[in-house]
């Protein structure tokens, strides 16, 4: 195989280690292409180019992370990771740690880790490679690998997310929400979120937002049953997508830019939260984005349809 060919076979595995890294879909497109530099400016052929290109891209990404860092401190309000429609990467075999991986809940919990601590739980319980290969990617010794896995291990497990596992119990949950979301319906909204529901939206302070978390069910079910109706009447459309390997939308306005993404976490039956992404900077990548300050000029002045 040729260098490029050798490269593209291996590019989803790349992005995947990238992306659960720094959460950011257009870092994590940069990290993988600055790796192919690197690949691609290097004398002598790997003896394992897997291993060499998986310890390049970690490598930049944990540079990445360690600058982004005070930006995160900085941030507007909430910070969410950059919605993903679709991970490249598949393993048959570790499909459920994959998905797991890669939803919301995960991604914040790993954002309690240090860079370092981050990197090597991705690559140990994520992608399952062995102490040598991690040590060679992060530049410590193995020792030191399993003293960062460990520390990692202990935060993540304090708030490990736990999602329904059955895949069309989960769909067929999320059907029932954003329809009743689309009808307004506050009591077929709230009949299918946990009692504790929590409602969080990342805006970034360049959109609309919501002041501070919403918690509980008949809050949350009030409060997008007095939102969504009127959008609806605007034209936008609520078109049913999986955010981050969990249920979810992506919104879109009447020319079919993209509004924002709602990722929904499924528990017992139940939604335990609501998590919106309307930041216009972490929409980019999937398509042309709408104007949400227009849009929500426009929706104050829509009443509600009646029921």
């Amino acid at each position: 195989m040729s260098k490029i060919e050798e490269f593209e076979e291996l590019r989803p595995l790349l992005f995947s280690i990238a992306y659960r890294i720094l959460g950011s879909v257009g870092e994590a497109e940069d990290a993988v292409q600055e790796t192919w530099l690197r690949f691609d400016g290097s004398a002598t052929r790997p003896t394992s180019t897997k291993a060499f290109l998986s310890a390049a891209v970690t490598r930049i990404a944990i540079d990445v992370l360690r600058s982004a860092r005070v930006r995160r401190e900085e941030y507007v309000g909430p910070w969410f990771p950059e919605p993903l429609l679709s991970d490249p990467y598949e393993d048959p075999a570790r499909a459920v740690e994959l998905a797991d991986s890669v939803s919301m809940a995960a991604l914040l919990l790993l954002e309690r880790l240090s860079p370092l601590e981050r990197a090597v739980f991705v690559l140990r319980e994520v992608f399952a490679f062995g102490f040598d290969e991690i040590a060679a990617a992060v530049g410590r010794s193995e020792a030191a690998c399993r003293q960062l896995l460990v520390r990692a291990r202990r935060h993540m497990r304090a708030g490990r997310p736990r999602f329904e596992t059955a895949r069309a119990q989960r769909e067929e949950l999320a059907a029932r929400f954003f329809e009743a979301l689309r009808e307004g319906d506050v009591g077929g909204l709230r009949e299918l979120l946990a009692a504790d529901v929590s409602m969080v939206g990342d805006g970034g302070g360049k959109a609309p937002q919501l002041a501070r978390a919403v918690m509980g069910a008949q809050n949350v079910a009030r409060l997008l049953a007095a939102v969504y109706p009127r959008l609806v009447e605007l034209g936008l459309t609520l078109e049913p997508r999986e955010i981050n390997g969990q249920p979810g939308a992506v919104v879109r306005d009447r020319d079919g830019k993209v509004l924002q993404t709602l990722a929904l976490d499924v528990l017992d039956g139940r939604i335990q939260a609501v998590r919106s992404v309307i930041n216009p900077d972490k929409l980019g990548h999937l398509g042309p984005v709408a104007d949400a300050w227009a849009i929500h000029r426009e929706a104050k002045h829509v009443r509600r349809p009646a029921r």
